[in-house]
């Protein structure tokens, strides 16, 4: 319900436009004055109330310095900031104002909102924002952001991964990749892998975080920095400049676009959490989306972001020749275990590297462990802290003398896991076992892993089943049937051996075994006697 004047307005209105009265006989129907009448019928709205302003001989002297004790409060913290008391006291002890505490506490309620008005204008004003021109080919945008993906094959179990960003600030389009790690190498990993697909390198501005990969120390006051020198001779390589944005939440509008990409493409294609065997399996899947994004035409922008692309992509500045290694080098001890710990995760390497000291390239999907010049393992880089990857055939010459460790090792699980122990060789294990006894059955399961060194997988696994189906667990006859499967498909019965396995890693030759249920053999010893005639036959060819 509105105000006397308000309801007096309405009523003036509405019997001057059905009477015609006039202001005259208006004012007498009403009784309120010729003024007030003549307001109703210029505006339906009572004029506002004039406030009377009042001196403050007490006061008045001091409002500006309350003034400025209210302005500092602002920057202070919450819980120490002037009560209309303590103002008073001040006042009175400093300044020997007589003031009344109920005229400063009426003043502090009426001024504290209007200061905090106008300390609010004044951060508007500062903090406005400009839309910045889009040039093609010149500026891009990085920028790293979290998600949870099931690497676990089932059980449920949630891994932290980072996603590489970079955008390009023309058409929007982005290139994604998602790493176990956000460390130096993933963020170089990611921008090798971005420029390529991208097909050129941005010859403007690249606007980054002040990432720890990137930058080692912020100079203030200024947008200068101290980088990290491999970073430096990074974006030198590929001639790009880099820019850096504010510290903290000052800065994160000034690449509002990658930030803004990355919360857009978790929400649309990393919801539900994505179930995946590897991440190499993910950036599979994520190649395959952002061909898709192409197809989306960002805001009201009339094109798509693959016809702003292919108007931009000419513009880009060309890749150089040669490459640059991403990699980040250690060398490290291998310990007991014939593992190598790399930021607390732990890799397996050749038992017979236990003591020796190697040189591990650690990349941001891989990681590669040398011995000299060769080349003695490579794995998934793992993600989060205190794992291990483990490869089986890393451990074999150690469980020929030690069979009895297989049965609950860790290594065994993980092969379990990965589908490298299959079917066949749990079948062979159980009959090796029962024929042989544990120690002896696990020995021949061994040297028929050492066959996958020098032959074809589904060779050997082809031979397993041969021998297997005619009751023996053999390796040599295994070794047989899978040379007689490779002839069958056209291979070569022999793998050629890695360089990281010649020399002192070469497989360990056969034992030859028996059957305990077949008769003695009684054949004579082979003769290569016959074979001298050839031998004499060159003799005599001779002059």
């Amino acid at each position: 319900m509105g105000s006397w004047k308000e309801i007096a307005f309405e009523k003036i209105r509405h019997d001057s436009a059905r009477e015609r009265l006039s202001i005259r006989a208006l004012a007498k129907r009403h009784r309120v004055s010729r003024s007030i009448v003549r307001q109703a019928l210029a505006s339906p709205l009572p004029p506002p109330r004039k406030r009377p302003v009042r001196a403050a001989p007490v006061l008045g002297p001091y409002h500006e310095l309350i003034d400025a004790w209210l302005r500092e409060d602002m920057a202070a913290p919450a819980k120490q900031r002037h009560t209309a008391r303590q103002i008073t006291d001040r006042l009175a002890e400093e300044h020997g104002c007589k003031a009344s505490y109920g005229a400063v506490r009426s003043y502090i309620y009426r001024r504290r909102p209007e200061l905090l008005l106008e300390r609010q204008q004044e951060q508007s004003a500062r903090h406005g924002f400009l839309d910045r021109s889009r040039n093609p080919g010149r500026d891009a945008e990085v920028d790293f952001g979290e998600l949870w993906v099931d690497l676990s094959s089932g059980r449920g179990e949630l891994t932290r991964c980072h996603m590489f960003v970079f955008r390009l600030c023309f058409s929007g389009r982005a290139v994604h990749r998602v790493y176990p790690t956000c460390a130096q190498e993933a963020f170089l990993d990611g921008h090798v892998h971005a420029l390529h697909t991208l097909g050129g390198v941005p010859a403007g501005q690249v606007r980054y975080d002040n990432l720890t990969p990137a930058v080692e120390r912020v100079l203030r006051p200024g947008r200068d920095r101290e980088e990290n020198p491999r970073w430096r001779a990074f974006h030198e390589h590929f001639a790009f400049s880099p820019w850096y944005c504010e510290p903290g939440l000052r800065g994160a509008h000034e690449k509002g676009g990658v930030e803004g990409e990355v919360g857009y493409f978790r929400r649309n294609y990393l919801v539900p959490v994505p179930k995946v065997s590897s991440l190499a399996e993910l950036n599979a899947l994520i190649t395959g989306w952002e061909e898709k994004e192409l197809r989306r035409r960002i805001g009201s922008r009339e094109q798509t972001i693959g016809e702003d692309f292919a108007l931009e992509a000419p513009l880009l500045a060309p890749l150089p020749e040669d490459g640059f290694e991403v990699r980040h080098p250690l060398e490290v001890r291998v310990d007991r275990y014939a593992t190598v710990t790399v930021r607390t995760n732990r890799y397996s390497v050749p038992a017979r590297l236990i003591g020796a000291r190697v040189r591990v390239m650690a990349g941001g999907l891989d990681l590669v462990v040398y011995h000299g010049r060769g080349e003695v393992a490579r794995h998934p880089r793992l993600a989060g802290s205190g794992q291990r990857s483990l490869q089986l055939d890393h451990y074999l010459e150690v469980l020929l003398g030690k069979p009895g460790a297989l049965q609950r090792a860790d290594v065994l699980a993980q092969a379990r896991r990965q589908g490298a122990f299959t079917r066949e060789h749990e079948l062979l294990w159980e009959k090796a076992r029962t024929v042989l006894g544990e120690d002896e059955g696990t020995r021949a399961l061994v040297e028929v892993l050492l066959l996958h060194r020098r032959m074809d997988r589904s060779d050997v696994l082809a031979g397993i089943r041969a021998a297997l189906a005619l009751g023996s667990t053999d390796p040599d006859l295994i070794a047989l049937e899978a040379r007689k499967a490779a002839a069958f498909h056209g291979r070569s019965p022999t793998v050629t051996v890695p360089d990281q396995l010649q020399g002192e890693n070469r497989p360990i030759p056969e034992r030859r075994r028996r059957r305990p249920d077949l008769p003695a053999d009684t054949r004579p010893v082979p003769s290569l006697s016959a074979y001298d005639q050839l031998l004499n036959r060159r003799q005599h060819q001779e002059p």
